[in-house]
């Protein structure tokens, strides 16, 4: 006697659609696209016959999806079962079978789209585009990628070129100095307080290699070599030389630089956690930049005035600013409103469907772009463009950019799904980094922040991975300029020149993006204060005396090249452009007129 064992059979799961339905189609095709042949997909139209004992008006009210064992589903639990069948999208089930109340709101929402198709298939095609296809983001992360080793390139080659002059041992504020404090005020607790690798050397050699280290580094990232241990050892030599350049180092544009960098990182080990992590990070720097100008209760953004000043005002404007400043102030006025409209309401946009998400982007660029015109701001508005790109995909980035471009770049991109312990380690990073943001939001509209938000925030504040942002919440409306003189017998003066910063008024503006002048940069801080508020002032003075060549190389010319002079002075100027008669009688960029001392004469001494 034999026995005979009956094995079930399982079949393909199936998704049965309505084909006279539009918005049926467009989606079915999408689901198609991305999930691909494990799922068979048939209309009603054929198939009906094999489901007796499901009425004709069923197929027609909601789609249905046989499962492998043969159970049927519909409605909205129909779509999270095939959805579950695509990679990383398993958790919609999980919530309609898990969550108390998730799986009749769906079924609600389900039955209302049903109802009205043809209203969303008109907005599928709106939002969506008519042949749209599952989002990829191969391109877009390898050319962000790139863009980063360009970047960090430019910054620290521009940082090296002047690294010694401000902080080298005959610079400004030289780093033994200050590596000295810190460490007799911290203790051990310095070494994550500021976290940096010049506590195993402070050296000018060891700062000048740091610099050169993170250029070769770049170089490497922007070919593609090594390219997540590459962005590990550029985040930690940028997060040196963002404590070791002290004050010449606490600008917004070298905490976006260390935040995208951590940011590009997880984005060489995750693509898809990578992308949208950086959207979030797009939309909180851009959301915050312009509530805090809102916040701030400054009346020249209240009243959209603040352009009326921006373009004189500005720390280091570009010849474009001066004809800028000179626009009829209605259209500086719409110009307010509009860049206030960008930074606050274009990036919620971020977060809604494609063609909803290239809108902001656009607008981003466009104000970036503009204020890149106008105003020296390094690689700032390089950086915010190169962050756009995350908002777009590899469809996007197609149809603008040559077919050879796009061929080479594919050969070389690939997705990069992490492993189970990679995953692990990325979905706790972007926690972290998630939480720290909206712990930010939250307390730059003032509420109330609990302990142990307070506890996180600042323990991984050191790390710089989560910062926050807003330029210009305040608008200075006057710009008073510090001019440095020096003597030899405290009768004759003549005026040092810097490389960039406003002084002789017969000087056009002048370009240096990407390059930052920092020196010419603290000098427009130094000059909305006073001494006291700048206590590296009086040490810059003294490298003058000195004629220290490290400080002197940071200067636009030395009127003393032979003999330093014996007395130095530094008074403050107000300035202002000229008018357009002004301007045409005078051939005069700036006018300016004598306001106080800044710092009195001085000298070595015996």
């Amino acid at each position: 006697m034999s026995i005979r064992t009956t094995i079930p059979i399982r079949r393909q799961p199936r998704l049965i659609y309505d084909e006279g339905c539009g918005f049926c189609l467009y989606w079915v095709r999408y689901w198609q696209r991305l999930i691909g042949s494990s799922v068979n997909y048939a209309p009603y139209q054929e198939v009906a016959r094999q489901y007796p004992d499901i009425p004709v008006t069923a197929f027609q009210r909601a789609v249905k999806f046989v499962t492998s064992d043969g159970k049927i589903a519909s409605g909205a639990e129909a779509c999270f079962l095939l959805f579950s069948h695509a990679s990383c999208r398993g958790f919609w089930l999980t919530l309609y079978r898990r969550v108390p109340g998730f799986a009749a709101i769906s079924e609600k929402a389900y039955a209302f789209v049903a109802s009205n198709r043809a209203v969303f298939f008109r907005l599928s095609l709106l939002f969506w585009g008519p042949d749209y296809e599952p989002p990829r983001f191969e391109l877009v992360a390898w050319l962000f990628l790139r863009v980063m080793g360009l970047i960090y390139l430019t910054a620290f080659l521009s940082f090296g070129m002047q690294a010694l002059g401000l902080i080298g041992s005959h610079g400004i504020q030289p780093l033994s100095e200050f590596l000295a404090a810190a460490r007799s005020e911290l203790g051990p607790g310095r070494y994550w307080w500021l976290p940096m690798v010049f506590w195993l050397d402070q050296s000018d050699f060891a700062i000048r290699a740091a610099c050169w280290a993170g250029a070769a580094l770049s170089l490497l990232l922007l070919f593609d070599v090594f390219p997540s241990l590459c962005l590990l050892l550029l985040y930690a030599l940028y997060l040196s030389l963002f404590y070791a350049g002290q004050i010449f180092m606490g600008y917004q544009w070298d905490t976006l630089l260390l935040e995208s960098g951590f940011l590009a990182l997880i984005l060489s080990h995750a693509t898809r956690p990578g992308i949208w992590l950086l959207r979030w990070f797009l939309f909180r720097f851009m959301f915050l930049s312009g509530a805090v100008k809102l916040l701030s209760g400054d009346l020249t953004w209240h009243n959209l005035s603040a352009l009326s000043y921006y373009f004189q005002t500005e720390p280091l404007p570009t010849p474009l600013a001066w004809y800028a400043y000179h626009l009829p102030s209605t259209v500086l006025t719409t110009a307010t409103g509009a860049s206030l409209a960008i930074e606050v309401g274009l990036p919620f946009l971020i977060f809604f469907p494609r063609r909803l998400r290239f809108l902001a982007a656009y607008g981003i660029l466009l104000l970036q772009t503009l204020i890149l015109l106008t105003g020296n701001y390094t690689f700032f508005n390089l950086l915010t463009m190169a962050l756009c790109l995350s908002v777009f995909d590899d469809a996007a980035l197609r149809k603008v950019l040559p077919q050879r471009v796009t061929w080479f770049m594919q050969c070389h991109a690939k997705e990069i799904r992490p492993g189970k312990i990679g995953s692990f380690v990325v979905g706790s990073f972007a926690l972290l980094v998630v939480s720290v943001g909206l712990i930010q939001l939250r307390a730059a509209f003032g509420g109330e922040i609990s302990a142990p938000a307070i506890w996180l925030a600042r323990e991984v504040a050191p790390l710089r991975i989560v910062n926050t942002y807003g330029l210009f919440a305040v608008m200075t409306t006057s710009r008073p300029e510090i001019i440095i003189e020096g003597s030899a017998d405290a009768v004759h003066w003549i005026e040092y020149r810097f490389k960039y910063k406003p002084g002789d008024v017969m000087r056009a503006p002048r370009w240096n993006i990407p390059f930052q002048p920092r020196l010419d940069w603290q000098m427009w801080f130094a000059a909305l204060g006073n001494l006291s508020d700048n206590p590296w002032f009086p040490r810059f003075v003294q490298r003058l005396l000195e004629n220290s060549p490290d400080v002197m190389a940071l200067m636009g010319s030395n009127p003393f090249p032979g003999k330093p002079p014996l007395y130095v002075r530094a008074l403050v100027y107000d300035y202002r452009y000229s008018s357009l008669r002004e301007k045409q009688s005078t051939g005069a960029w700036w006018m300016r007129d004598l306001e106080r001392i800044y710092y009195p004469t001085t000298d070595l001494g015996p």
